[in-house]
């Protein structure tokens, strides 16, 4: 059974981590393409190294405007697909790498198993929002890491193919915990329970000057270490700023010590939306720094707090934040990865043989 999975971003990567394992032991012959849409070093060859997991080729995409990263993935993965005639395409997440990995593969009518179906923030302004909703729709099987997004699924009338396993960064997260570097807090003077950690990578923050002041200004009015590892694009936009005194900045760090970090830190400010979710299960309060989330189960349990770019929001969210009053277990229990693989091997093993695919048309 030959299936064929597509990643392109530092998400995907953790999420490839546990299904390649899960694929592996369910005895799928797994082909993992890395699209290339993160290309930088910190955030994709030494993060797979960290991971355990070989892409088998590189497609080599880059940056670029959206339709043209979107275009050329789907160009080049349709390559791939008439090399590898898989019997499913598996797409994590809701980037572009997973928007083009579903088109290339409707293209060619091989089945799409979307990993993180049925999330919704309610915002199509959001480039993420759009790619969910349209590799939902088109896809076969949908994982989903919760009944909500269930939910969220069956009210845009999607009945079929539809498994609620669980996250499976979650998976990841208790293969990962406690490997990060015992060393790291004390290289950084920092003491565990005594700063804030800081990401920023989202294109409405991160590209937006105005917003970026409104953030750096609310948090340089706490008196309080701030962590900034900072992705690649936003240190390019803060490069001209003057960040307050109490922000240091790092390069990008490896997951398990991205863990340690946020394991550690008082309070995790982010608008990341696996950090949301990381944060809620090892126990620190999240300020996102967003308007809306499609992990609003964080929100409803107290663990997380929106402020958009709102300086006095931020700064009141980051100087109130407190272990939340419940914390249930939310998305699954760790072995989300196996029944995805469960899920597929049956699929697989009960679809007709199909013969040779035709090329899409032009």
């Amino acid at each position: 059974m030959k299936i064929v999975t597509v990643v392109g971003a530092r998400p995907q990567f953790i999420k490839a981590a546990p299904l390649s394992r899960a694929f592996a032991d369910a005895g799928l012959d797994e082909y993992l393409v890395h699209t290339g849409q993160h290309y930088d070093e910190g955030m994709s060859a030494l993060f797979f190294e960290e991971l355990g997991v070989t892409p088998d080729i590189d497609l080599g995409v880059g940056s670029g405007p959206r339709s043209q990263q979107v275009g050329e993935i789907v160009t080049r993965l349709e390559r791939v697909l008439t090399e590898q005639d898989p019997e499913c395409v598996v797409v994590p997440g809701d980037t572009n790498s997973t928007l083009g990995g579903a088109i290339a593969a409707s293209r060619r009518s091989i089945p799409i198993a979307h990993v993180e179906a049925g999330l919704r923030s309610h915002n199509r302004g959001m480039a993420e929002e759009r790619n969910r909703i349209l590799v939902d729709h088109c896809a076969s099987l949908l994982f989903c890491p919760s009944d909500n997004a269930a939910a969220n699924l069956a009210g845009e009338e999607i009945a079929r193919g539809i498994h609620v396993v669980g996250d499976v960064m979650a998976d990841a997260l208790q293969g990962f915990r406690g490997r990060g570097d015992p060393d790291l807090l004390r290289r950084l003077g920092a003491a565990s329970g005594a700063y804030m950690l800081l990401t920023i990578h989202r294109q409405e923050n991160a590209d937006d000057p105005r917003r970026l002041q409104a953030i750096f200004s609310a948090l340089s009015t706490v008196d309080e270490r701030v962590i900034f590892p900072a992705h690649p694009r936003t240190r390019k936009s803060i490069e001209s700023m003057e960040l307050p005194a109490n922000v240091t900045i790092l390069e990008p760090l490896g997951y398990a010590d991205m863990i340690l970090l946020e394991e550690s830190a008082r309070v995790v400010v982010t608008d990341s939306g696996g950090m949301q979710k990381e944060a809620y299960w090892l126990g620190v309060p999240c300020v996102t720094l967003r308007e809306e989330t499609e992990w609003r189960e964080t929100v409803e349990l107290g663990w997380n707090v929106l402020t958009g770019a709102d300086p006095a929001r931020i700064a009141q969210a980051v100087l109130d934040a407190r272990n939340g009053p419940e914390h249930p277990p939310l998305y699954g229990d760790g072995h989300a990865a196996e029944r995805c693989a469960e899920a597929l091997t049956t699929m697989l093993s009960r679809a007709p043989a199909a013969p040779g695919r035709r090329s899409a048309p032009n």
